[in-house]
């Protein structure tokens, strides 16, 4: 896919790799002798899905890194060069990535929206109703990430038609079996412990689709939206429900799910991966294996 580059563009990509220069920043190399079509995702999940339905045939690179908390992501000019080289990005939408708006403004590359054509889960207590973004962690809701992702790519590589289809295919049927994997897992808990609470509202969808009552100190972003008030009705659900466990997120500070803990005698029982994969040699390397391990940990914490 060819990219058309403005006068604009060279300007501002001029002027960051200025900045790049200046601060010492590294920029990846890119490869002279790969001629794949590059991919840019905006955080781990979504480049393990492009990686699964792609094969060998494109390359791809997510912005954030392992571990980084997507809402309030910071764009490096490093980053802003290594999209400019992209020849195609994705995103997830639903106001997932509050920074990326600003960030695609500065370059001129195909962009696609994962999570579109999702029907959004509504956000509680949303004055707006703003959709809660964290629509992949539903297996169900994944399957239209992976035809998305397979729609770009055969847009982007017609001649890999054959290939995104099939592996597109094989995932979906993969996500399927997880999705029953994890209704299973849940039926083992009896109907007065399926209540999850964690730090944040990121698990609505996987909520929805295994009959979890849910409940969170912040709906999404980050944690100085933990609120005394948030804390307190959140105490109060887990004394209500007689919850037996908490959990709160790899990427955000645990200390007001702590205090949920004290107060209540509920244990956190652990941190749950959403908005990022583990290194390759973690617990959770690829986007399946993020939900099943959730899942157990979940499941774990709510019979003990």
């Amino acid at each position: 896919m060819p990219k058309k580059r403005g006068l604009r563009l060279r300007v501002s990509v001029g002027a960051v790799l200025a900045l790049v220069l200046a601060g010492c920043t590294p920029v990846p190399s890119p490869d002279a002798n790969d001629n794949r079509p590059l991919v840019v995702t905006t955080f781990t999940v979504i480049a393990d899905m492009v990686e699964q339905v792609g094969g060998d045939r494109v390359r791809v690179e997510s912005i954030t890194r392992v571990g980084s908390e997507i809402h309030g992501y910071e764009p490096t000019p490093g980053d802003l060069l290594r999209a400019d080289g992209a020849d195609l990005i994705i995103d997830n939408g639903l106001g997932l990535e509050a920074w990326f708006e600003q960030f695609l403004s500065n370059i001129d590359v195909p962009r696609v929206v994962a999570s579109e054509g999702i029907e959004p889960i509504a956000i509680t207590g949303s004055e707006s109703n703003a959709p809660n973004p964290h629509a992949w962690m539903s297996p169900l809701a994944a399957e239209r990430y992976i035809t998305n992702i397979r729609d770009a790519l055969i847009e982007l590589d017609p001649a890999g038609k054959t290939e995104f289809t099939q592996r597109a295919d094989d995932y979906i049927a993969e996500l399927r079996l997880v999705a029953d994997e994890l209704r299973a897992a849940v039926e083992q808990l009896p109907d007065s412990r399926r209540a999850l609470v964690t730090c944040e509202g990121a698990f609505s969808y996987l909520a929805r689709d295994l009959g979890l009552d849910e409940a969170y100190i912040w709906p999404v972003n980050a944690e100085q939206q933990a609120t005394p008030k948030r804390v307190a009705a959140t105490i109060d659900f887990v004394r209500e429900r007689d919850v037996p466990a908490v959990f709160c997120e790899t990427t955000v500070a645990s200390d007001p799910m702590q205090q949920v803990s004290e107060s209540t005698g509920a244990p956190l029982a652990g941190l749950l991966f959403v908005d990022s994969l583990s290194e390759p040699d973690g617990p959770v390397p690829d986007y399946l294996t993020l939900l099943r391990y959730d899942i157990d940990l979940i499941i774990s914490g709510l019979l003990s």
